[in-house]
């Protein structure tokens, strides 16, 4: 499989290296500094594109893949209020596009513990829930798209809670005056990978659960095993596609 790396920092790195030990190439790298290589012959050749770069500049990299007709696996975060407009461009069966808030194994393993831990606990309102994410300082955008999800897991089964909203400065969990409110703490720390969890509290126990990343390298084995899963087929894809849940 020839691969296109969109975004050559840190995490486009670690995606090289996992795609050269499984036996892909690399046929073009294209970062903020050499962004003429959407026009190469390099580029053209691709059979997929795997982009992880800012909120900024993801959907105009998205454009230039459909333009050279290549597929895309995206793990950027913070530019999804325009996630309909990509949906609808994968309608007609052109375009190609695998999106995930997160390509970890774990944490879409948590997604699926989380949302059904929310079914249970919707029985019980005298638990309110809250949740925590701690990422490195580098991270631009703040909850997460992994935060988010986990977020949008529990609005879809907890009645009593109706939006998601970033704790407010000096806020503690649990402590606030709009209980309707699912109050998301999002921290930034040092070079952390990764950190999420949700808690479930009563008067009288709480219930958590958390997953904590070690490293990027989950999250890059899980781009390629979807740019791997992404070849071949059209329309829009995700996470619960390439791994199946039931």
């Amino acid at each position: 499989m020839k691969i296109a790396l969109i975004g050559y920092g840190k995490m486009g790195h670690i995606i090289e290296q996992i795609a050269i030990q499984r036996g892909h190439t690399i046929v073009s790298t294209i970062d903020i500094n050499s962004a003429e290589g959407f026009n190469s012959a390099d580029f053209h050749s691709a059979d997929v594109a795997i982009e992880f770069t800012t909120p900024d500049t993801a959907f105009e990299n998205y454009q230039q893949c459909f333009a050279a007709g290549i597929p895309v696996v995206s793990g950027t975060t913070g530019w999804t209020e325009r996630l309909g407009e990509i949906k609808k461009q994968c309608e007609n069966g052109e375009n190609t596009f695998f999106y995930a808030s997160n390509f970890s194994i774990g944490v879409n393993i948590f997604f699926a513990v989380n949302k059904y831990l929310a079914k249970l606990m919707n029985r019980f309102p005298e638990y309110d829930v809250s949740m925590t994410e701690i990422h490195h300082i580098h991270k631009l955008d703040a909850p997460s798209g992994t935060g988010i999800t986990l977020a949008e897991g529990i609005l879809e089964e907890v009645e009593h809670k109706k939006q998601w909203r970033l704790a407010k400065e000096g806020e503690k969990p649990f402590d606030t005056d709009k209980p309707e409110d699912l109050v998301i703490h999002a921290l930034r720390e040092g070079e952390v990978p990764g950190i999420h969890e949700v808690r479930y509290e009563s008067d009288v126990d709480s219930i958590t659960i958390r997953h904590d990343a070690k490293s990027r390298a989950g999250f890059a084995f899980g781009a390629v095993l979807a740019a791997e899963f992404t070849v071949g087929r059209k329309g829009f894809l995700g996470m619960n596609d390439l791994l199946d849940f039931q």
